[in-house]
């Protein structure tokens, strides 16, 4: 990890003083509301989190997917999964979209006028209905004995990833459903044998996404990045945690020290 971790940047931080819009992705702004501390150590400071290590089977399920869909794209027909589900629509055709599904390359993109925030965000998948809604796909993989849902605390970071993603939609101008879709793949251990292949249950979860809490986050963002203070840590953040315990026993475990070397001073 320590490869391409790099504890200390110099670059991509936010400058009070730049006239230059500030590129912001769609997962810093989840940082934000997991955290307003670590994203301001981030964005502003330089101290990134450490990195996760990467999830190369997700990483292959979408792959497969992207690859998948855009057979049917390409004829302009409904996939199979859509007929199943009921669902009224097609893979959308547009130019840009290997570029929207990049996110190295920036994905969609909106500059926030209000703030000079250049938010960024990379979708799976854009469904068009007959309508000309589009509609906003993520793919997810997992593996788990119990049916897969959006039930649980943590997946409200699932909830706001397609909000950003359809409001970022609708400031270019596209008319976007409030539907989305999860294509959730969950990895079935049922199988008598491996034989080298693994074979997946594949749900599709519809979710009313509703992006009022973007712009008033940006705003909310934009201030933090403007202040010179440190913010409070999230109620619930395991990186402060560990942060705040770690400085401790390296105070205590320094104070330790420096009084051992005192008393031996002392004694001579």
């Amino acid at each position: 990890m320590s490869e391409y971790y790099n504890a200390q940047r110099t670059k991509n931080l936010y400058s009070p003083s730049s006239s230059e819009p500030f590129k912001l992705s769609r997962s810093k702004i989840d940082l934000f509301l997991k955290c307003a501390r670590c994203f301001y150590m981030d964005r502003r400071l330089g101290v990134g989190q450490p990195p996760s290590m990467p999830f190369n089977l997700n990483t292959a399920v979408d792959t497969l997917l992207k690859k998948e869909f855009d057979m049917h794209r390409a004829q302009k027909i409904a996939h199979p999964l859509m007929r199943v589900y009921h669902i009224d629509a097609i893979p959308f055709q547009h130019e840009s979209m290997d570029e929207w599904r990049d996110a190295l390359r920036g994905g969609v993109k909106f500059l926030h006028p209000s703030t000079n925030l250049l938010v960024t965000g990379g979708v799976d998948d854009i469904w068009v209905d007959p309508q000309g809604n589009l509609i906003v796909v993520d793919y997810k993989a997992t593996s788990k004995d119990s049916e897969v849902n959006l039930d649980a605390p943590w997946q409200i970071g699932y909830k706001r990833q397609v909000e950003v993603y359809q409001w970022l939609l609708r400031h270019n101008d596209f008319k976007v459903s409030d539907t989305a879709y999860f294509v959730y793949c969950n990895g079935d251990t049922d199988k008598e044998a491996f034989d080298a292949k693994l074979e997946f249950k594949i749900k599709v979860i519809p979710y009313e996404g509703h992006d009022y809490w973007v712009d008033e986050t940006l705003m909310n963002i934009h201030t933090c990045l403007q202040s010179e203070m440190l913010p409070e840590s999230g109620a619930d953040c395991d990186f402060c945690a560990y942060r705040k315990s770690a400085c401790a026993i390296e105070h205590a475990e320094s104070s330790k020290k420096t009084k051992g070397r005192n008393a031996q001073h002392n004694l001579l």
